[in-house]
């Protein structure tokens, strides 16, 4: 295990655990550590003028410090107050996978920590971005409970083949971007691969779309009038660069609608534009839209399609409350564009309100699981409706030999043996042996293949991505095998992460002295002449115990500025001591 449990990761389905580890605390360099304390002051500083004002309450009650990284565990004992938990995981994770983590509100943070070079912005989910972006926000009760409800209908959206691949090219960009070490080549690659998939992707599924609704508001959204709003999402609240970038006039504001479901981004890039929500009830306006549209709210046709389209375990929900998960890999239509038969290929189960129906899991539908939907021709009543007596009628009971003739040109014929009921008495399952399926002159199910199981409903009334009950099948999602990138760092770099962790000591002691700072600082000017941020730290000190020195380090500043790549960040910096 490599989580605590409490009160709320107790209730997280099994399935997810793999994608759980364990937070490499001891992995932070102290420079690290610094660029940590560097980017939440500036943060705190700053985005207590543009940020929701949700952003500085929800530091304090979350125990965010802006002076270390923060401790998983210690998270996690202030967020059960809330009702949410943090679990550490290794960068991006599978769509589906975290939208289920938040619908169970859980909280997933790549606990991985950004290098020096990417202090501004980095490509690759870190725990800036989660513990710092995230979590603040999560103290608002009403945008709490839209990340949940997103999450809850996020995890039933249906993927397309291709989203996987998408998901597995943008982890390895932004891996292979944060990465030091990484050559221009490898980067290239992947950079082209990504634009390659995004300019090829067709029309986008269900989870593409939902994933872009996130993009625009969990982690890139604006709240409030177009004209003066305030950040919220928290790819702009652990971004010291893009939180001030946002809000010139050269990003356009749009007002947020179910508009940007077609909007896709790219991750390695500072947003074009950004939609601006009037408040957070307006998101869960836009998500039920969203969700209206979804195959899990309105089946038929075209949320069979889509469950054949993704090649993918998913579900359907017929009219009487049965469920058949498994992979769908055939429908027949009518000529009013009406599902009248579907097939599943290999292991299938049936269940009843999420749970398996007994006697019914991949056991006994090994093969795979066909049946017809709708309603008997020349019949009104359909098959679900009937009481016993119409039942009897229709000679539609045990013992009985019957042809049953579907509208479409469906025949089921054979012996009835038995039927399965729900609680309250609704006919799910027909039972037959030595029964025949056509569909005009094709056969679909033959006698000698055993007993066949006759799903009842007149129609199909949701579709969504994964089984109805998780039991029923073993976990077939992986964990990706791009890992990310374990920096090694050299001799050299190794000794300056001690000066760091030497001035630390010497801030969190409070023992100051010239002497102490001015070796540190000679070190630095000799071996080190490019560490803008040591050389802040130790301005920092000499300013607040006014030394000395502190004209000197000022100076080395000034002269460091001139290089661009430096400039803001130092003036940023010498700004917070003053």
């Amino acid at each position: 295990m490599q989580f605590q449990l409490n009160d709320v990761t107790k209730k997280l389905p099994k399935h997810l655990h793999k994608f759980v580890v364990k937070q490499p605390y001891e992995e932070y360099t102290a420079q690290n550590q610094a660029v940590w304390r560097y980017v939440m002051r500036i943060n705190v500083d700053y985005l207590s003028k543009v940020a929701h004002n949700s952003y500085i309450k929800g530091l304090d009650k979350t125990g965010i410090s802006t002076e270390v990284i923060p401790h998983m565990e210690g998270m996690n004992r202030i967020l059960k107050d809330i009702g949410w938990a943090a679990v550490s995981v290794d960068g991006f994770i599978p769509p589906n996978a975290f939208m289920e983590f938040q619908a169970y509100n859980v909280l997933v943070i790549a606990s991985d920590m950004r290098t020096i070079n990417h202090i501004e912005y980095t490509p690759a989910p870190d725990i800036i971005h989660e513990a710092a972006g995230h979590a603040p926000i999560i103290a608002n009760p009403e945008y709490a409970e839209y990340l949940r409800r997103f999450g809850e209908i996020g995890c039933k959206a249906i993927s397309s083949a291709k989203d996987y691949e998408m998901y597995e090219a943008i982890r390895l960009l932004s891996i292979l971007k944060e990465d030091p070490n990484s050559t221009e080549k490898e980067i290239t690659e992947a950079q082209e691969k990504v634009e390659y998939l995004q300019e090829n992707m067709g029309e986008l599924s269900e989870m593409a779309q939902i994933r872009n609704l996130h993009w625009w508001t969990v982690e890139y959204g604006l709240i409030g009038s177009l004209e003066n709003p305030k950040i919220y999402g928290a790819g702009l609240l652990s971004s010291i660069g893009e939180s001030a970038w946002c809000m010139k006039e050269e990003v356009v504001k749009k007002p947020y609608s179910i508009e940007a479901a077609n909007i896709n981004f790219d991750i390695t890039k500072p947003q074009p534009q950004l939609f601006v929500t009037p408040d957070f009830a307006h998101l869960s306006l836009v998500l039920e839209q969203f969700a209206n549209k979804m195959a899990i709210r309105k089946g038929g046709l075209s949320g069979l399609r889509k469950l054949i389209e993704s090649k993918n375990l998913g579900t359907i929900e017929l009219s009487t409350g049965i469920q058949v998960s498994g992979v769908f890999t055939n429908v027949i239509a009518d000529e009013n564009n009406k599902p009248i038969y579907f097939q599943t290929t290999g292991p299938t189960a049936l269940s009843n309100r999420d749970k398996e129906l007994i006697g019914h899991g991949i056991e006994t539908h090994a093969d795979g699981f066909g049946s017809p939907i709708g309603k008997l021709k020349g019949i009104n009543i359909p098959i679900e409706n009937m009481s016993p007596r119409d039942l009897e009628a229709y000679q539609i009971y045990e013992g009985k030999t019957i042809t049953l003739e579907f509208e479409g040109g469906l025949k089921v014929i054979g012996n009835v043996i038995t039927g399965t009921r729900d609680l309250k008495g609704k006919i799910l399952i027909i039972s037959f042996e030595n029964c025949t399926v056509t569909h005009n002159d094709k056969v679909l199910f033959q006698p000698e293949w055993g007993v066949y199981d006759m799903a009842v409903g007149k129609e199909v009334v949701s579709a969504y991505a994964g089984a109805a009950d998780i039991n029923s099948f073993e976990d077939t999602s992986e964990v990706s095998k791009t890992k990310t990138h374990k920096i090694k760092y050299s001799d050299n770099q190794k000794r300056l992460y001690g000066l760091y962790d030497s001035v630390r000591e010497i801030r969190n002691t409070k023992n100051v002295t010239e002497q102490k700072i001015e070796s540190i600082y000679n070190d630095l000017l000799n071996n080190y002449k490019n560490d803008w941020l040591l050389l802040l730290e130790l301005y920092e000190l000499a300013k607040t115990h006014k030394l000395d020195i502190q004209e000197k380090i000022l100076k080395s500043l000034e002269v460091l500025k001139s290089n661009n790549s430096y400039t803001k960040l130092i003036e940023n910096g010498l700004a917070l001591c003053h």
